[in-house]
């Protein structure tokens, strides 16, 4: 496709999602809603509530159970794989490793996980 193409394209797309804006800002529906979150945000701010806060008291069930310690999650376990045709060593938590990547790239994922220390 030309840039001039292209160019048209984008413009006319853009003029339908223009008209489609202007078609919404004229919704009476929409303007409710509008209306509605500024009220209920000046309200949360004027008795300093926040989202869950509201939440947890219009569906007590629904409302996020927040975690007591610093992370919810369980720390990941420390992974050492050693390449026993170089020696070199690479310590990791996750399989995000770029050096880990190559070596699977090189040697392919089985042999690398072979490498797996206990």
């Amino acid at each position: 496709m030309s840039k001039l193409a292209e160019y048209r394209a984008l413009e006319k797309a853009l003029q339908e999602q223009l008209s489609q804006l202007d078609a919404l800002k004229e919704d009476d529906g929409l303007k409710k809603e509008m209306q509605f979150e500024q009220l209920l945000r000046s309200l949360m701010g004027e008795y300093d509530k926040s989202l869950r806060d509201i939440i947890a008291i219009l569906d007590p069930q629904r409302a996020p159970v927040r975690s007591t310690g610093p992370s919810a999650r369980k720390a990941r376990k420390l992974k050492v794989y050693r390449n026993p045709q170089t020696g070199d060593v690479i310590e990791t938590k996750g399989g995000n490793h770029t050096g880990l990547k190559q070596w699977k790239a090189q040697y392919g994922a089985e042999i690398v996980e072979s490498w797996l220390e206990a």
